[in-house]
């Protein structure tokens, strides 16, 4: 399936800059960067647990938030894109970074 990963980190201090870090680092282990915050992540749905837990684990809800959208198996056509950055295939794309 894939899923859209979005997250908004407090850097006003220098726990939440690393937190930032982490979320990112987390994110591009599991996914594609398509924006600066944004990504997609095509998982199963025992991976999608797994990286939820670790990004909340990581992230402090008084401060910080996610946000999650799940686009299923059927997600082509869900989809447009516009603009500078090419489209990435969450399903070949990942594996050639």
């Amino acid at each position: 399936m894939l899923m859209l990963v979005s997250y908004d980190v407090s850097t006003v201090d220098r726990a939440g800059r690393a937190r930032l870090r982490k979320v990112a680092k987390t994110c591009t282990n599991w996914g594609i960067r398509v924006q600066n915050s944004v990504f997609e992540c095509h998982v199963d749905s025992a991976q999608w647990v797994r990286l939820k837990a670790e990004l909340e684990t990581i992230c402090d809800p008084k401060t910080d938030s996610l946000r999650y959208y799940n686009l299923g198996s059927r997600y082509q056509g869900k989809t447009e894109h516009y603009g500078a950055k090419p489209a990435p295939d969450p399903e070949t794309d990942l594996l050639s970074i």
